[in-house]
């Protein structure tokens, strides 16, 4: 019999269902975001790994021609739209153009979203932090930014005082401000520069290490720095103030840096130290095309990328969209040989079945001739004359054949003219700028005090304390030369921090055109260089701002600097292996192409610079889309060794018919 209890039980389990519903949870996947960039169709395999990478340590490694320039432009993007701020993102390149193209160009694509994102050069970037927390470091932040040849004036002037007397072999001027520089930017020790690249100078190292104690006593007291400085000062800046380090490097929290391959020593420290405190660095740029080691690049930065940052990730952009199939496979074997670097094979899909040549001719001046008829046999073509660049070495290989091209009346322009801020009268112009900034400049001071007719050295001594004191009743000074005072006292005396910018400079020009009548011959065609200045200072409404940019990122050319010869719209380019890297022609000519002057036999007693001699060579023939034509005289006379040099280049060794077809010129009966 059940009890009451069982009874219970069984009337319950009647009332369950009989079949029971399962439910299984299923992690739904293909959930794709909403953008408004079709990155997937835009970008090839690798370029996308690349833009859709966030957290983390990143190296691209992009072969020359395979979007580099895109693939930053579209991951600035792609981290806005996965909703990082703009002002968390740090753009850091090598020019401002690089920096305004790619922050422009992501701004497109995303309706000026990137307007906010930092972007600019090391030394911009520097710069801006160092006027921001000056203060830090005991400096004024109205200091005065030198350029180079102001920094190799104050130079000459210190060593001057400090040794009247010359020595017979002591170094230029500019020399010692290169001796100085790579010591900072290599963090060696001055001694230890001079001892392995300037050792025919070891006897007079004492006296160089004097002038630079000076020279670094000087800046500090004047309110001035020097390009080196700017990075020297961050470094400091960032390492010894922890809170500050931090505070900076949680404001960029993605950090990207364009041409890596070019940074020194001091700027990986950088680097380093900004991303200190998340590690989301992306470093883009090509071991290959590292050939600036002169200017103190270091090239195993790149190398060495994947052991300062934790767990790098490395990509390689490997497909070329500028050159053709032959033309790579030519580059890539010249690459090949280098003794260490990132593997990588350039491949392309552009069809094209023209072949490389190499070009045997009898002197440099058939050379010439060839180069002139093969340009007019492009134009037949109807390849334009700006679509044609010649490269050489170094900038005086060219001699015979622009008088050729003069001859036969192709316009050309060649790359490496005067700089517009090396100009001496555009110099004139932003000393009495400098001054009105920063009255502690002796050296600006100097200048604008010799300017005026009558004003010796003697004179400048006894004039200098009374500006750099305030006090601008020229009748004070007295002398003969005291009423010469009365209209730079009168520019002086009206300017400061809330002057009108443009109109300041409007003044100042009207003040200096009589100076520039007086000092040159040819006042007419400089006086446009200063109608193109008050053109840019139009741009710009505080005086500091406007001098640092000139500083830092100074125009290329004066309008007397532009090399010209017959120019009209279209002109043919002569061009330095180094000022071209960046740039792309349809046709390449690579003139002078002899063993001893490419590579130089400088560069044959150290495998280093032999294998930075065979990136410019790298970088040469990766210039060219379609026509890449490599030729060397057979009777090159070098003074250095007495010898004749007659063989190609080293580089080309062991290449094959096949990638390099080999060509004599022949004159026709």
């Amino acid at each position: 019999m059940q009890s009451e209890k069982d009874i219970e039980t069984v009337e319950h389990k009647e009332k369950l269902p009989t079949v029971r519903k399962k439910f299984v949870l299923k992690k739904r996947t293909n959930i794709k975001k909403d953008y408004k960039v079709d990155y997937e169709n835009e970008l090839n395999s690798k370029q996308l790994e690349a833009v859709v990478a966030k957290e983390g340590a990143y190296l691209v490694i992009a072969g020359a021609g395979t979007g580099k320039t895109k693939t930053l432009t579209y991951r600035t993007a792609r981290l806005i739209e996965d909703g990082v701020s703009p002002e968390n993102i740090l753009l850091l390149t090598f020019t401002k153009k690089a920096s305004l193209e790619m922050l422009n160009r992501a701004s497109l694509v995303l309706d000026d979203r990137c307007e906010d994102v930092a972007g600019g050069t090391f030394h911009s970037f520097a710069n801006m932090i160092l006027r921001r927390y000056s203060k830090l470091l005991g400096l004024k932040n109205n200091f005065t930014i030198m350029d180079q040849s102001d920094s190799q004036d104050v130079i000459a002037h210190l060593a001057g005082l400090l040794y009247p007397k010359k020595e017979k072999r002591f170094p230029k001027k500019s020399t010692i401000l290169e001796i100085y520089s790579k010591s900072v930017n290599k963090e060696v020790p001055v001694k230890e520069i001079i001892e392995k690249e300037f050792f025919n100078f070891i006897e007079v190292e004492d006296k160089i290490i004097a002038i630079q104690k000076a020279y670094v006593k000087y800046k500090r007291e004047k309110s001035l720095l020097d390009y080196d400085d700017l990075l020297l000062y961050l470094k400091f800046l960032l390492s010894e103030n922890e809170n500050l380090r931090k505070k900076i490097s949680n404001q960029y929290k993605y950090i990207m840096i364009d041409e890596y391959q070019d940074t020194n020593t001091l700027q990986a420290d950088i680097i380093k130290l900004l991303a200190s405190e998340h590690n989301n660095v992306m470093a883009v740029g090509d071991d290959s095309q590292s050939i600036y080691a002169f200017r103190g690049a270091n090239y195993k930065n790149i190398l060495d990328f994947p052991n300062i940052f934790n767990d790098v990730k490395i990509i390689k952009l490997e497909q070329n969209y500028r050159s053709g199939q032959n033309i790579l496979n030519l580059t890539n074997k010249i690459i090949s040989k280098a003794r260490e670097g990132f593997s990588k094979k350039l491949f392309s899909e552009i069809n094209d079945f023209k072949m490389p040549a190499l070009i045997r001719a009898k002197n440099s001046q058939v050379e010439a001739e060839f180069v002139c008829q093969k340009v007019l046999e492009l134009l037949d073509e109807d390849i334009s004359l700006n679509d044609i660049c010649v490269l050489v070495r170094n900038a005086r290989m060219s001699y015979n054949l622009e008088i050729e091209l003069s001859k036969v009346n192709i316009p050309f322009q060649k790359f490496g003219g005067p700089k517009f801020m090396d100009s001496a009268h555009i110099k004139d112009i932003i000393a009495h700028l400098r001054v009105i900034l920063n009255p502690d400049d002796t050296v600006s001071l100097n200048r604008i005090l010799l300017l005026i007719k009558g004003i010796g050295a003697k004179a400048v001594n006894n004039i200098i304390p009374y500006i750099q004191q305030g006090s601008y009743d020229y009748k004070l000074i007295g002398g003969k030369y005291s009423n010469s005072l009365k209209p730079l006292f009168s520019i002086l005396s009206n300017s400061n921090s809330e002057i009108d910018l443009n109109k300041l400079i409007e003044s100042l020009i009207s003040y200096y055109k009589p100076l520039l009548k007086e000092k040159y011959d040819d006042w007419q065609k400089r006086e446009k260089d200063l109608e193109h200045f008050l053109y840019l200072s139009r741009q710009y409404k505080r005086l500091d701002t406007f001098l640092s940019d000139l500083a830092l990122e100074p125009p290329e050319a004066s309008v007397e600097g532009v090399y010209k010869r017959n120019i009209k719209d279209d002109c043919l380019t002569i061009s330095t292996i180094h000022s071209a890297k960046g740039l792309e022609w349809n046709s390449v000519f690579i003139i002078g192409a002899v063993d001893g002057r490419f590579p130089s036999t400088y560069s044959f007693n150290s495998p280093e610079e032999l294998d930075e001699e065979l990136r410019l060579m790298y970088v040469a023939t990766t210039r060219a889309k379609s026509d890449l034509f490599i030729s060397y005289p057979i009777d090159m006379y070098d003074y250095a060794s007495g010898m004749i040099l007659s063989k190609p280049s080293r580089f080309l060794d062991d290449i094959g018919e096949d990638l390099l077809e080999p060509w004599d010129i022949e004159e026709e009966a």
